[in-house]
This record gives C-alpha cells, sequence and structure tokens, in this order.
C-alpha cells in the first residue's frame, strides 16, 4: 500500500479518524457490491461499513473506486473487496483526517505544519 502514513504512540482514536483510499481491483466493481459496502457486511472479526464509495476518475475508471471509511481495523479496505472476490491490484490511502498527499512524490514524506500538529492533538 501507498500514501498517507501517520505514526504516533497513541492510537486510541483511530476508529474516529476519516480515512480515505484509492483502490484498483482486478475487475468491474459492480454497484450492488458498493451498496453493500455503504450498508455494511459481516467479515470474520465483525461488522464493516463505508461511510462513502465512488468509481475514481470521474466513473471513466469501473474497477477503482475511492473509499471513505472510518474504521482503524488492520486491512480492512483489502478485506472488504477480498469478500467481494475483488484480487486488489493497487490501494492508496489518499487522506487521512485532513491531511492529504498532494504535491509529493512516491517515497517522499514532509513534515507538518504547527497547524496541522495542532489539529491531530485535538482528535
Amino acid at each position: 500500500m501507498n500514501g498517507i502514513i501517520y505514526t504516533t504512540y497513541y492510537s486510541g482514536v483511530r476508529n474516529e479518524i476519516e480515512k480515505t483510499y484509492q483502490i484498483e481491483v482486478d475487475q468491474t466493481i459492480q454497484n450492488g457490491h458498493m451498496k453493500m459496502m455503504l450498508e455494511g457486511i459481516e467479515l470474520e472479526d465483525g461488522f464493516a461499513k463505508v461511510d462513502s464509495i465512488d468509481y475514481a476518475d470521474n466513473g471513466s475508471n469501473r474497477s477503482a473506486a475511492v473509499i471513505t471509511l472510518h474504521s482503524g481495523r488492520n486491512r480492512i479496505v483489502r478485506r472488504i473487496f477480498e469478500h467481494f472476490e475483488y484480487k486488489v491490484k493497487k490501494l492508496d490511502r489518499i487522506q487521512f483526517a485532513t491531511l492529504n498527499k498532494k504535491g509529493l512524490q512516491r517515497g517522499t514524506w514532509r513534515h507538518l505544519s504547527p497547524e496541522e500538529v495542532g489539529f491531530l492533538k485535538t482528535l
């Protein structure tokens, strides 16, 4: 997986923080599956539900989606798609709370601004 990695010693708020991912799978993502993801599905470790999901690239690529959720469970996005027998080709966290990766090249990083740190401390 690529994307935003935010590290901290405190993980108590991980399920309250909104996270957005872009995912690409091996086949067309069915509308019915997207609806079921919004309503929630039962995985081996409990109920999982997404806040929003839509096709990526303004709908031009039906095997890619942008998905937002609050769950912080291990590999949750990958497991949601695998539940419907999609094979994940790419998975990229594009936003974590108010942080996004705009302007960062792959493999690079940046320090957070004092304002970003202050906001994250309020979570």
